[in-house]
């Protein structure tokens, strides 16, 4: 399995968006200088439409430090589509990750437990705080829907990183 390191490039990955346009993961938009990546398992999981609903509640102050956002799964147009009425979500939100993109990013997939849980396989969640110059600041991958950063903590973490320079930490070699 691919891992990405703290303090590597993060890969940018061209997907469609809701609403018609294309984003670049990794790539920030609308004049901020930072990315926040989230990766959620899809539109079967209620634990990503509570974290997305959160998410969306503090958009703006996150926009406020400079971090762009982009959600992001492997579902297809319709659920992705589905998953923003839902959730009344005005954040970016990618689909179609694939399960190639998917190992790229170092994401745990899983398999769907029966076709009422959803059609195909899903990745479990990833977040990724991409800086400005292109690198992993924050790498957070699970392997299980429950285990999640907590939103508030992360905002208070990134602009404590920006405002003291703070470094890229985990950047050592693991044994």
């Amino acid at each position: 399995m691919i891992t990405l390191d703290a303090g590597t490039p993060f890969p940018q990955i061209q997907l469609p968006t809701v609403g018609g346009a294309t984003r670049t993961l990794g790539k920030p938009h609308s004049g901020h200088d930072w990315q926040m990546v989230v990766v959620y398992r899809g539109l079967h999981c209620p634990i990503c439409k509570k974290y997305l609903s959160q998410l969306q509640e503090m958009a703006s102050a996150f926009y406020d430090i400079g971090v762009d956002i982009i959600a992001v799964s492997g579902d297809p147009m319709g659920k992705a589509k589905e998953m923003v009425e839902d959730q009344s979500l005005e954040l970016p939100v990618a689909y179609d990750l694939s399960l190639e993109q998917m190992a790229q990013l170092g994401l745990y997939v899983s398999d769907p437990r029966s076709p009422q849980e959803t059609d195909q396989p899903f990745s479990e969640p990833g977040l990724f705080v991409v800086n400005a110059q292109g690198k992993l600041q924050i790498v957070d991958v699970s392997n299980a829907p429950f285990a999640r950063p907590d939103l508030d903590a992360l905002l208070r973490g990134i602009s404590f990183v920006r405002e003291k320079n703070y470094p890229i930490r985990g950047t050592r070699p693991r044994a």
